[in-house]
């Protein structure tokens, strides 16, 4: 199957985001609920890596929930370690087999289009919650945005246990990022930092 979408712009995005941190901003809040930048970049290594092996489907049966949370451990070399894994997951991706037949991560099962589009989101996502973090606007591909919106756009009101809060209501003419947040139950209005 010929990729649906080519998940650079995201990585880039999210690459950029993570250049800026700094140490003093490890401990900040993020807007995931009791999540700081530190956690959330200790997230962002394993999903980085569990997209990866789900492109190549190296982990079909064998993947497992993500840890997300103050125990969460941050390997010294994140800033090293995150371009290089988001650098694999691009190159994974490219590979037409990647998007055909069923995949597996983070202990769900699904076909692996639709499995890419979840690592979009989460790559997508998770750059705006690190640069809300730290004061940034996140660069976004107009395209992605398009996509995650129509993927996300029949989320329940009462979000989806597991992977996103309760939705909140963002007004339909509201740019198509703050939508998106809104959806993944995110405020694009908050102040975090």
């Amino acid at each position: 199957m010929h990729p649906n979408f080519d998940l650079e712009p995201a990585a880039t995005a999210l690459e950029a985001v993570v250049g800026a941190i700094t140490d003093d901003q490890l401990t900040a809040p993020t807007p995931c609920t009791d999540t700081s930048v530190r956690d959330l970049l200790a997230h962002v290594i394993g999903l980085t890596e569990a997209f990866r092996q789900a492109a190549t489907k190296e982990a079909v049966g064998r993947s497992v929930p993500p840890a997300v949370g103050p125990d969460s451990d941050l390997p010294a070399d994140w800033r090293s370690r995150i371009p290089a894994q988001l650098k694999a997951l691009v190159a994974a991706w490219r590979e037409p087999s990647a998007w055909d037949g069923e995949t597996e991560a983070g202990g769900v099962t699904a076909p692996a289009a639709v499995m890419a589009t979840i690592a979009l989101d989460e790559i997508v996502v998770h750059t705006w919650d690190l640069a809300r973090a730290i004061g940034r606007q996140p660069a976004v591909d107009p395209t992605h945005l398009t996509i995650l919106l129509e993927f996300l756009r029949d989320t329940p009101p009462e979000g989806t246990p597991g992977m996103f809060g309760p939705v909140v209501r963002v007004p339909d003419t509201a740019p198509l990022l703050d939508r998106i947040v809104g959806l993944t139950g995110r405020d694009p209005a908050c102040g975090v930092q």
